[in-house]
Order: C-alpha cells, then structure tokens, then sequence
C-alpha cells in the first residue's frame, strides 16, 4: 500500500504544479508573447496565436482538472483525518476562498475555450482577420480577469496558508 503522506506530498506537488502551467502561461502569454507578435502582420500574428492558443488550453484543461482533484482529494484527506479523530472539520477560511476562486476559474476558463476560442478558431479558418483580432481580445480581456484571480489565490496562500 502506498504511503499516505507520499501520496499526500505527491498529490500537492500536482496541484502546485498544475498552478504554476496554468497561471505561469497566461503570464507568459500576455507579458511576453502578445507585445513579442507585433513585429508579424496581422493574418501571421493571429495564427499562431491560434496554434499557441489551441496547445495552450490543451495543457490548461488537463492541469484544471489535475487541480480541481488533487483539491478535493487533499480536502477529503483532511476531513476524513480530523472525523478519524472524532472532531468536526471545517475548512479554513484561505482554503474555502482558494476553492471558490479555483471554481470561477475553471468556469471562465471553460467559457474561453469552450465558446470565446471556438469563436476565434472559426473566424481565424475562415480568414476574416478584423474579425479575428477583436475575438482575440475578448479571449485577452478573460484571460486577464483569471490571471488577476489566479494571482490572488497565490498571495493568499503565500501570506494566509
């Protein structure tokens, strides 16, 4: 049987990990790549936003989903651990707030891939570049509010956790 503290640490390290793909890339992606393509035309500028795009959201969907159930897997651990011992659990309150916040952004991240970027794709394959464009900045604008929420989970828990 496998050690529950190794696979505890092991299950923290992937949900840390999963941060640092998520949150590191829209870091990466609008600090670095965005103002980097403005030496390309427009029609190059939006396809490989597109081809970064789609790799990009491939990575965050599988680290979305390695967060969301390291999280309930080590919240469950807990509570089983402390209902073990005969006491109640109640979650502390920078857990409660990570969750929430790690909720809101799965369900905006889902609306970028799932509605904003299918949009983008579409537009991207049917060259109609304007079109394009301002798409890319409705994904930008969302990007953005996650990377602002994704950056107050880590305060958060850097200070409080």
């Amino acid at each position: 049987m496998l050690d529950q503290n190794l696979l505890y640490d092991a299950l923290r390290t992937i949900h840390v990990l999963s941060f640092v793909v998520w949150i590191g890339g829209m870091y990466f992606a609008h600090f670095f790549l965005r103002p980097s393509l403005s030496c390309l035309e427009p029609p190059e500028r939006l396809k490989l936003m597109h081809a970064t795009l789609s790799r990009f959201f491939a990575a965050v969907i599988i680290a979305s989903l390695a967060a969301v159930g390291s999280g309930i897997w080590m919240i469950g651990r807990m509570a089983r651990m402390v209902s073990l011992t005969g006491g109640n659990f109640v979650m502390p309150w920078t857990w409660s707030l990570m969750s929430a916040l790690g909720i809101l952004m799965l369900v905006i991240f889902f609306y970028i891939r799932f509605v904003l970027f299918k949009q983008f794709e579409h537009v991207v394959q049917s060259s109609a570049f304007p079109e394009a464009g301002a798409q890319l900045n409705r994904i930008r604008l969302w990007v953005t509010v996650n990377m602002v929420i994704g950056t107050v989970v880590i305060i958060t828990q850097s200070l409080f956790g």
